[in-house]
């Protein structure tokens, strides 16, 4: 891990350490949330005072089925599940952690709020760390998107096995394709961040279209390329440094420097990197799908309460299960046009500003959530789980709304 990086090996280490092949069976979810105080929703929250809030749920054993805590730039926490072996057990040890740092944050007056962006503040970051320290001035340079996206985000990932090596509908290469046809989907779906400073803004996912304006190389669905590994490496490569680590507080990379440079030694005065490095960089890359030895669909938006558990079910059934998933890939078809095998940007925009509304997407929606319930009754799902899903589709899916709806229709009435 300590030795230069010759850069074929370079390439060969992304293939191997992101595409982790085997049976598609696990499925993990990690969810994120702002932070408000019960009495004021506007009021900043400081450090200390999560510090305080978290540090009973912290210790060891602490959290009941073993998820971790971790907290985000702007005072956002994360809860990131271990990987269960099928959904239901996935969604079962999520709620009990879940309320468990609940009850934590209602012991110290705050609240999780799920919402993709803060619709009131604009915190400052309460993380002193090298790697935000640098991550922000890596952003500034394009604009202020970044520190939008570091302090006033939340989103929930939800992570799914990566696929065998056959050329069906359970191998990596279909899952890998699926995944990304289906990401404006569940973007649309479940669009939950229309408001910013108290305004709408003209998006029913801001966090998307946050993401989507920022640097591109690092941002964006690598181009497509028959083999997901190969079209992932180059993007890891070719994708420039945010951060280098180092001993002192200073993390921050030259500007324009891409990783592919750095390994051609084309960085006057700067070591060459080493393999603990590329994991590194691979760690600072924020594309919607997100291959880590496992796939990480990023795309969709926090979610209110329970509500959680209803993009975790549909992202899992579409995947897993080989029935929704070819009529995942019908769905899809018409936002994948000239024949094109993944939605273009404008389709990744059109979900983030209009959702469900629009006419090609709120089809897709819905197609979607019918092949997931079917493939949910097929499994035998809990009954509970079921509802769940079969409620949010037809309070938001069949009526062409998503979240945002709710909260623009909440705003109009004030």
């Amino acid at each position: 891990m300590t030795a230069e990086l010759p850069e074929d090996e370079a390439e060969a280490h992304v293939r191997g350490v992101c595409f982790k092949t085997g049976p598609p069976m696990r499925t993990g979810v990690e969810l994120e949330w702002l932070v408000h105080d019960r009495s004021d929703p506007r009021k900043l929250i400081t450090a200390d005072r999560l510090d305080a809030a978290l540090a009973p749920v912290e210790v060891p054993g602490a959290m009941p089925r073993g998820s971790r805590i971790t907290r985000e730039p702007g005072g956002q926490v994360e809860l990131s599940s271990p990987p269960a072996g099928s959904l239901a057990e996935c969604v079962e040890a999520m709620a009990a952690d879940v309320a468990a740092l609940r009850e934590a944050m209602d012991r110290a007056g705050l609240v999780l709020t799920g919402l993709g962006l803060d619709p009131y503040r604009t915190p400052p970051r309460i993380l002193d760390d090298p790697r935000y320290t640098a991550m922000e001035c890596f952003f500034d340079r394009e604009g202020p998107w970044g520190r939008t996206m570091m302090r006033r985000t939340a989103s929930l990932q939800v992570n799914l096995d990566s696929g065998d090596d056959s050329g069906g509908i359970t191998g990596y290469r279909q899952r890998w394709e699926l995944a990304h046809r289906i990401g404006p989907v569940l973007v649309a779906a479940f669009a939950n961040s229309p408001l910013s400073d108290g305004r709408p803004t003209g998006w029913v996912s801001t966090r998307q279209a946050t993401w989507g304006a920022m640097d591109a190389g690092r941002t964006r669905p690598p181009d497509h390329d028959p083999d997901p590994r190969a079209a992932w490496a180059r993007y890891a490569l070719d994708a420039h440094v945010l951060c280098i680590r180092g001993a002192g507080a200073d993390w921050t990379a030259p500007p324009g420097l891409t990783f592919r440079d750095w390994v051609r030694g084309k960085a006057p005065g700067l070591r060459r990197p080493t393999a603990a490095d590329l994991d590194y960089h691979l760690s600072t890359l924020f594309p919607p799908v997100r291959p880590r030895g496992w796939l990480e669909l990023r795309m969709t938006d926090a979610q209110a309460g329970d509500a959680w558990v209803v993009p975790t079910a549909l992202a899992a059934a579409l995947l897993d299960d080989p029935v929704a998933a070819d009529a995942a890939y019908a769905a899809t078809e018409p936002l994948c046009p000239d024949g094109q095998p993944l939605p273009p940007d404008d389709i990744w925009r059109r979900a983030a500003r209009i959702g469900p509304a629009d006419p090609d997407l709120g089809k897709a929606v819905r197609a979607c959530f019918t092949a997931a319930e079917s493939a949910l009754a097929r499994t035998d799902s809990p009954a509970a789980l079921r509802a769940a899903v079969a409620a949010f589709a037809e309070r938001y899916a069949e009526r062409g709304r998503c979240p945002a709806h709710d909260q623009l229709d909440a705003l109009s009435r004030v």
